[in-house]
């Protein structure tokens, strides 16, 4: 029985609108430059306070403002402007009846993560979603599966860690999992396999090969 760690935004969903437009929602309350949706792509996957403070010319105090603003819009509207990417639910229901253990790890807040996983119909699927606090424990990807591995008791030798970001690749390199990266998310080639990724899928299709 193996243990399988699925990243959210950008593995399991595509949540591009949701992000970007809060993002720029909170850019504009604090009268800061707003780019486009296209210039913001790269904010999907890093921890929201890093992307702001870098959004924000290094202003740590404006980047904590402009996180509860993001969050002022995302808690009732954001959270669900986006969608699943299919062939998702059909990929889970397989490995699922394998005999896998399925867990969501995401740097997301795990009250929103919890909600966004109930609202599509994957949390059947899932055993436990594991996510950062608010006030931002855990939303570095290294320490959340550092702390999902003892919280499942899992063997890492077995287990896989799926995303499309380097802080997923690199989470899985520093607790021993093996680095699976999704090419249809936000993360590129080149990112992915510099930060660790042992395997590339470019569709949710091709995970069942890889694993």
């Amino acid at each position: 029985m193996r243990t399988i760690f699925f990243d959210l935004d950008g593995t399991l969903t595509d949540p591009k609108d949701g992000i970007t437009r809060c993002i720029q929602y909170a850019l504009e309350s604090l009268g800061a430059i707003v780019p486009t949706t296209d210039e913001l792509l790269w904010c999907i996957g890093p921890p929201l306070q890093a992307s702001f403070v870098e959004l924000l010319d290094g202003d740590e105090v404006s980047a904590g403002k402009a996180v509860a603003l993001y969050r002022e819009r995302f808690t009732e509207t954001g959270l669900y402007e986006n969608t699943l990417y299919d062939g998702i639910p059909e990929v889970l229901s397989e490995l699922q009846a394998a005999g896998d253990r399925l867990f969501v790890a995401t740097s997301k807040p795990h009250v929103y993560a919890e909600r966004i996983v109930r609202h599509f119909g994957l949390d059947s699927y899932f055993d436990t979603v594991f996510g950062s606090e608010l006030d931002g424990t855990r939303v570095d990807k290294s320490d959340l599966l550092a702390y999902a591995i003892e919280r499942t008791e899992t063997e890492t030798g077995t287990a896989v860690m799926i995303g499309d970001r380097k802080h997923d690749m690199i989470g899985a390199q520093n607790n021993g999992l093996t680095g699976i990266g999704v090419l249809y998310g936000y993360g590129s080639h080149e990112e992915l396999r510099t930060a660790g990724a042992q395997q590339l899928v470019s569709s949710p299709d091709t995970l069942l090969a890889a694993l």
